[in-house]
């Protein structure tokens, strides 16, 4: 071979050697490039996994927080309720000292307030018909005017916040 030959069998050979080394710097670029939007997307996925772990656990803790809110006023409220049984005794009875009365009827009233603040409700028992979720039924009267299974009598005002009964109304009911 001559030198031109040669010259120009060492310029495609210097041409395939070059293309050769593009194609492979490609091919680990492109590798790269899969690597990353590999690991982005990972990285994308555990993002999203945590945020969900997070709002699940933030929601939990609510209804926690929520419940053991119940659980403390239906606690409190338990231990004030023969208080306030005392109050309705004392409205009820005779009394010639009208200032006394209403001095009990105004702390009666606050008490009764401060229950609805708490979200406390009175369970309805007279002529309401009888219910084992909200009634103790204690005793079966016989009554013409009263269909049977309706409550005639209530001993004791049931209470109750939101569907947790805090005490059962205590009833008399028509047979």
């Amino acid at each position: 071979m001559n030198e031109e030959e040669i010259s120009a069998v060492n310029g495609e050979n210097e041409e395939a050697d070059m293309t050769a080394e593009n194609t492979a710097e490609n091919a680990s670029d492109n590798t790269a490039s899969d690597r990353s939007a590999e690991e982005l997307k990972a990285v994308k996925d555990q993002l999203i996994r945590t945020m969900a772990e997070y709002d699940n656990f933030r929601k939990r803790s609510q209804r926690e927080k929520d419940a053991l809110r119940v659980e403390i006023v239906t606690n409190v409220t338990s231990r004030f309720l023969p208080i306030m049984d005392n109050l309705e005794r004392a409205l009820a009875a005779e009394c010639s000292d009208e200032n006394y009365k209403s001095g009990v009827k105004m702390i009666y009233d606050s008490f009764i307030e401060t229950l609805k603040n708490l979200g406390v409700e009175e369970i309805k028992s007279d002529g309401e018909a009888f219910s084992p979720s909200f009634h103790q039924a204690v005793q079966k009267v016989q009554s013409g005017e009263v269909e049977s299974g309706k409550i005639v009598q209530t001993f004791a005002k049931g209470y109750k916040i939101g569907d947790k009964v805090i005490r059962f109304a205590v009833v008399a009911v028509a047979e």
